[in-house]
């Protein structure tokens, strides 16, 4: 039984790792946005577009620095040069940070709270940094 789960995380060890990795971006980058919010603008339950645009740019700017650097190290365990990569992935980013921000317009416009808001937006962006990360930021050359 221990061989067999030894082998699925062999198996899935680049996947297991970007959840880690993922999950704690997610809090940097939420502390971060929550941080801005509470600082800047009181904490409000629904915030303005204004707002929502401040704290979403929070939140990727922390997100984008952290996880560039732990995913290179711990997820794709990247060698390349980081002047090679830094302008994929922060382009990657930009997309990602393009449909957080329409996902905050869309549901604030639907008086959907933040917190809602945050979250579906999380799991979104969650799973297009990873496949973008993948295909084409840390992708892995012929040998």
């Amino acid at each position: 039984m221990i061989e067999k789960i030894k082998g699925l995380m062999k198996k899935y060890e680049e996947m297991i790792a970007y959840l880690i990795v993922g999950g704690l971006t997610t809090i940097v980058s939420w502390v971060a946005m929550y941080l801005a919010s509470w600082l800047l603008f009181g904490n409000p339950l629904h915030p303005t577009p204004f707002q929502n645009a401040v704290m979403s740019t929070a939140n990727w700017v922390a997100g984008v620095i952290f996880a560039y650097f732990t995913n290179r190290r711990f997820v794709f365990k990247s060698h390349e040069p980081m002047l090679k990569e830094i302008p994929k992935f922060v382009l990657s980013r930009v997309s990602t940070f393009i449909l957080d921000l329409a996902i905050r317009q869309l549901f604030g416009a639907m008086g959907i709270n933040t917190y809602i808001t945050t979250f579906v937006s999380a799991v979104l962006v969650f799973i297009g940094n990873y496949a973008l990360s993948k295909l084409l930021v840390f992708r892995k050359g012929k040998k």
